[in-house]
């Protein structure tokens, strides 16, 4: 019988990526504290003799070092190793309906460069993808004036960076079946992006509105942008970059992120910016539905006789609550938001609502007040207890770097 709190892992040689990544995983959660070889044997289930061949292929690969000595309650004190953060990247990017945000992440998931520019989805799919293949590709080094360099100190309003130190090229890369070289994922283009890349690039992660289809990494008719409908934007880049590439709502990225940074259960993150959607996760897991069609909160009818929305409907949430910032009248859009969080609530009964999004950002207390508000009367008239409301913290950039990430940490949510 597996004991709690164990991850269980299979002494197999078919499977030996897969006890890698469990491996990896629990490197990455223990932190710069580390664990020994004895606590990875015991949490995964795996024998001390598997453990110790997967711990040294990572010592030698670069991605595991020793951490110092822990005291133990019988026998010599155990080394404790922990995870190289820097061994390995993996690049995030927002692609707004106006704004492109990319940022490149450790194996941590910490950031360590970022990128940000205007785009216009209106402009077409070459120029788009042209743009993001750039910037991409001066986060991971392939840009002009040697990539790093290229990027510090752009001009106001254009790109910002944050330095981030030399990269050690680890090989958490794709091997032969059943290799231990090889840490999670499928061969590029199968949309798992835990693939092999050459150095220390993973891949690239991109989230941006929907709908779209996650699992091909192709657009349908992008709410105000219908010329994108049945673009292959994962082949285009993945073509382009030459990496592996994830495509995913930028939606269900953040909820990803958030899921990642520690928030446990069920919630539903809530985006409002150039428009308004929703992140799932039900359960521990982003929900994302048979068609990648969960989340597309915004186009709920809330009145009948309401403006006219981009996706062709009336009175949709997105529309109204966009008509009332536009108006100034924030408060007014916070309500329209909460009305719209309470049907999200009722129908699946989550733990939590978290607000992200530039028009959150930009106001947050009082689309929180608003939406605490509803949610309140709601619960009160019905005699149960509020569901909490929360601003989120991190970014959708952050949360497609995960997409990435994931799979090479054995976490087949990404």
């Amino acid at each position: 019988m597996q004991a709690p709190g164990t991850i269980e892992g299979v002494n197999l040689l078919a499977l030996r990526s897969h006890n890698t990544a469990l491996v990896l995983d629990l490197l990455r959660t223990a932190g710069a504290d580390g664990i020994s070889r004895l606590e990875l044997a015991e949490r995964t289930a795996l024998t001390p003799q598997a453990v110790s061949k997967i711990t040294a292929r990572l010592r030698a690969d670069g991605l595991a070092t020793e951490a110092g000595r822990r005291a133990s309650t019988g026998g010599k004190p155990r080394t404790v190793l922990r995870l190289v953060p820097e061994a390995g990247h993996a690049v995030g990017v927002h692609l707004d309906r106006d704004e492109l945000r990319a940022v490149r992440v450790d194996l941590t998931g910490a950031v360590v460069a970022e990128r940000r520019r205007a785009v216009d989805l209106g402009v077409g799919a070459d120029a788009v993808v042209e743009t993001v293949a750039r910037e991409v590709g001066a986060l991971l080094g392939h840009g002009p004036a040697g990539g790093e360099a290229a990027f510090e100190g752009g001009p106001a309003g254009g790109e910002v960076a944050i330095a981030g130190g030399p990269a050690r090229r680890g090989s958490i890369g794709s091997g032969p079946a059943g290799s231990e070289a090889t840490a999670g994922g499928g061969p590029a283009g199968d949309g798992s992006a835990g693939a092999g890349v050459a150095g220390d690039g993973l891949g690239v992660g991109i989230a941006l509105p929907g709908p779209l289809d996650h699992a091909h990494g192709v657009l349908h008719r992008v709410t105000g942008f219908p010329e994108w409908d049945g673009f292959p934007l994962r082949e285009a880049l993945e073509r382009r970059l030459g990496v592996p590439v994830v495509v995913d709502k930028d939606t269900n990225a953040a909820a990803l992120g958030l899921a990642v940074a520690g928030e446990a259960g069920s919630f539903a993150y809530l985006h409002l910016g150039t428009g308004l959607g929703a992140g799932l996760v039900i359960g521990g897991t982003v929900h994302r539905g048979t068609r990648t069609g969960a989340g597309e909160f915004g186009h709920q009818v809330v009145q009948l006789d309401g403006p006219p929305c981009g996706c062709g409907n009336r009175g949709c949430v997105e529309a109204l609550c966009l008509d009332a910032v536009a108006r100034g009248d924030l408060a007014g859009a916070a309500r329209v938001l909460g009305v719209g969080a309470g049907n999200l609530v009722a129908l699946l009964d989550v733990d939590l609502v978290l607000l992200g999004g530039r028009t959150v950002a930009a106001a947050p207390e009082e689309f929180l007040r608003g939406v605490a508000a509803v949610l309140g009367e709601r619960a009160r008239r019905a005699g149960e207890e509020a569901v909490p409301v929360r601003v989120a913290s991190g970014g959708v950039a952050e949360g497609a770097a995960e997409l990435v990430l994931g799979p090479v940490f054995g976490r087949t949510d990404g």
